[in-house]
């Protein structure tokens, strides 16, 4: 039987201790025969108090050092007080043993991070914690795409539910793919969902405060169909183009080609809603003549074919 340990903290959110705990025990009663031993441990050994519920534990860190998989379920967004209030823990998960398998769930992967033990191994985060955990962890090698990675012992998720996802891998690779099967279907739980970057929004608002550039960017918007270059782009800004460049790099990260395509595939995420036009219709809708074209930007900035994306937005809910 494989020992699961859950790690408790008072930033622990309840939903993903729960989901990790109810894996785990469907598993089990699914499989008619006790596969995993799911025990629940914090800092002290005491019960945790969190936002619903207090949740009573089986143990210590002295638990946590006997299992056989250790889970840290997700934190929420507030790392600096993640790390802050379970700064104890570090130096107790730097030690772990490399034969016990150690998951992250979400933005818990700032923890394994903060131990060291993500430098220069592959992981995964919520996709808006990106930014900030590439700052404070420039040493792991982010792959924010991904809803799951998995490098050597270490395991970690990105987004909420990518925590179910990690769990039936772990399942999976422990007891089968037929009963990783079975549990996602009792949990009505489509796996194998594809990249993380489906849900992450395309453009973030631009950090100036400059109006006339806004403006620029608000003409893009409206013009988007349009043939747009970096000449056309800086005459109309009233600047050189090599200020543009540097002014816009500055403004929202991106250069203004970058941020033209994902503008344009934005407006085709909307078109796409809209079942009637055809996909050639809706390239050439957002200023893409070639629908070839089109759907290989549309899948690499997506995650998925501009096809796959309309059939699961017409799926019934």
């Amino acid at each position: 039987m494989l020992s699961i340990a859950l790690y408790v903290c008072p930033q622990t959110l309840c939903s993903s201790l729960s989901m990790a705990s109810d894996a785990f025990n469907l598993a089990n009663r699914l499989a008619q025969r006790p596969l995993f031993k799911v025990q629940r441990f914090s800092l002290d050994a005491r019960p945790v108090d969190l936002e619903f519920a207090r949740i009573r534990v089986e143990g210590g860190l002295a638990l946590g050092e006997t299992a056989d998989v250790l889970i840290i379920p997700a934190t929420g967004s507030a790392i600096a007080t993640t790390l802050d209030a379970n700064a104890a823990l570090l130096p107790w998960l730097a030690r772990r043993p490399t034969d016990q398998q150690l998951a992250s769930l979400c933005s818990s992967a700032s923890l394994l991070a903060a131990a060291g033990l993500l430098d220069g191994r592959r992981a995964t985060t919520h996709w808006a914690l990106a930014t900030e955990f590439r700052r404070r962890f420039p040493r792991v090698v982010l792959d924010i795409d991904q809803l799951l990675c998995h490098d050597g012992n270490l395991l970690s998720s990105g987004g909420a539910q990518a925590g179910l996802d990690l769990c039936l891998y772990l399942i999976g690779r422990h007891a089968g793919a037929g009963l990783t099967q079975q549990l996602a279907n009792a949990l009505v739980f489509d796996s194998g969902r594809g990249l993380q970057s489906r849900f992450a929004p395309l453009l973030s608002p631009p950090s100036t405060g400059d109006q006339p550039f806004a403006a620029l960017l608000g003409w893009m918007g409206e013009h988007l169909a349009e043939p747009i270059d970096l000449a056309r782009l800086a005459e109309r800004a009233n600047c050189s183009p090599r200020t543009l460049l540097r002014r816009f790099k500055a403004s929202t990260g991106l250069t203004p080609n970058d941020y033209l395509q994902r503008l344009r595939i934005e407006a085709a995420q909307a078109a796409l809603r809209n079942p009637t036009p055809s996909l050639e219709q809706v390239a050439e809708q957002v200023g893409y003549g070639d629908r070839a074209s089109f759907a290989k930007l549309f899948k690499k900035l997506c995650g998925e074919s501009p096809g796959a994306f309309r059939r699961r937005l017409q799926q019934p809910t």
